[in-house]
């Protein structure tokens, strides 16, 4: 147990306690830049200075902590890049609908929230939602689950029975990746769903059901992180789209989805790069395939099932791709004290 608590921190806790407080100084900093871009009545203005901001703001977090643990440079980076991020889709939303959030709203929104729709926020807070308590029921019980899975890969690690440590670690996996989405995914973020639908916001899961997907356009655009999609719509396809059209606004996207995807798996342990970005081009290419062809798009309509195994076969099939071994080493298995 002992050795497994030191494996986890060795991970994610700083090796340099001060320089991981001034790396995390970016982050309300770059709050605070983003609220005062996101008054700029100028659309140019605001788009060139939120883009700014973010790579600004990702590339100072990187240098920052070039030297901390994989898991703890995960975590502020995903950070940076999701406050300044928010910054980038308020301007654009706010130029569009002639909205503007208050400081506190934009705080509860960027800071608070992992959705990208600031519109929920515009007058926040109001009399709760009704079915506030649904979601939390359903966050916990994800959480509890969740929790068991993670569990349940720890013991199949200190098994005897499979002493083979390839296949080992793939059932580790199995269960590993699972039990942190349920945990993260479709627990903690439905917590903080109910919490906000009881401040009067109209939030909802940003994960919802993806099992049921039926085709590749449906658990990217309706199903899996809406959040993302919200965002790359927002950010990117949208401006995309009003002056080169669809096709180039969709696959300009999905690269944008693994550039970001980048970020998060490769940058962290400094490896892996271009894996993520190459799963995400294969899925652009494979939507627009399912899209661009009318007999395949009507088959998955008359049989379902076909397009379930279309689209589960792509998601699972190359997510090695995504989670690649050394995020896996650095990142993943520390979690339950596994160090190869």
């Amino acid at each position: 147990m002992e050795q497994s608590r030191n494996v986890f921190l060795n991970s994610y806790f700083p090796n340099d306690l001060t320089n991981a407080l001034q790396s995390q100084i970016l982050l309300p900093v770059s709050l605070l830049i983003g609220f005062y871009i996101s008054r700029i009545s100028s659309l140019i203005a605001a788009r060139i200075l939120s883009w700014l901001l973010a790579i600004g703001g990702i590339t100072a977090m990187h240098l920052y902590t070039i030297d901390q643990p994989a898991g703890f440079r995960m975590i502020a980076i995903i950070g940076i890049t999701l406050f300044t991020m928010k910054t980038i889709v308020v301007c654009e939303v706010q130029q569009a609908k002639k909205i503007r959030l208050g400081f506190f709203q934009w705080i509860g929104f960027a800071c608070f929230w992992v959705g990208m729709r600031p519109a929920l926020f515009f007058k926040v807070p109001r009399s709760p939602r009704p079915d506030h308590l649904r979601f939390m029921r359903q966050g916990s019980r994800n959480i509890f689950i969740g929790l068991i899975l993670i569990a349940v890969s720890r013991l199949t690690w200190d098994t005897t029975i499979i002493r083979y440590e390839p296949y080992k670690l793939f059932l580790v996996t199995c269960f590993l990746l699972p039990g942190i989405s349920l945990t993260m995914h479709f627990g903690f973020f439905n917590l903080l769903t109910g919490v906000w639908r009881y401040l009067g916001a109209d939030a909802n899961m940003i994960f919802r059901e993806p099992i049921k997907s039926r085709s590749l356009s449906e658990f990217w655009g309706k199903r899996w992180n809406l959040a993302f999609s919200e965002m790359t719509t927002l950010a990117l396809y949208r401006p995309i789209r009003a002056r080169w059209g669809t096709l180039p606004a969709t696959l300009l996207a999905f690269l944008f989805s693994g550039l970001l995807h980048e970020l998060a798996i490769s940058l962290p342990v400094r490896s892996g790069y271009g894996l993520p970005l190459t799963y995400f081009a294969m899925h652009g290419a494979a939507m627009l395939v399912e899209t661009q062809i009318p007999w395949i798009e009507n088959a998955f309509s008359r049989k379902p099932v076909l397009g379930r195994i279309w689209t589960i076969s792509w998601i699972l099939l190359p997510l090695p791709i995504l989670f690649h071994q050394p995020f896996l080493r650095q990142i993943v298995w520390p979690i339950i004290g596994i160090e190869l």
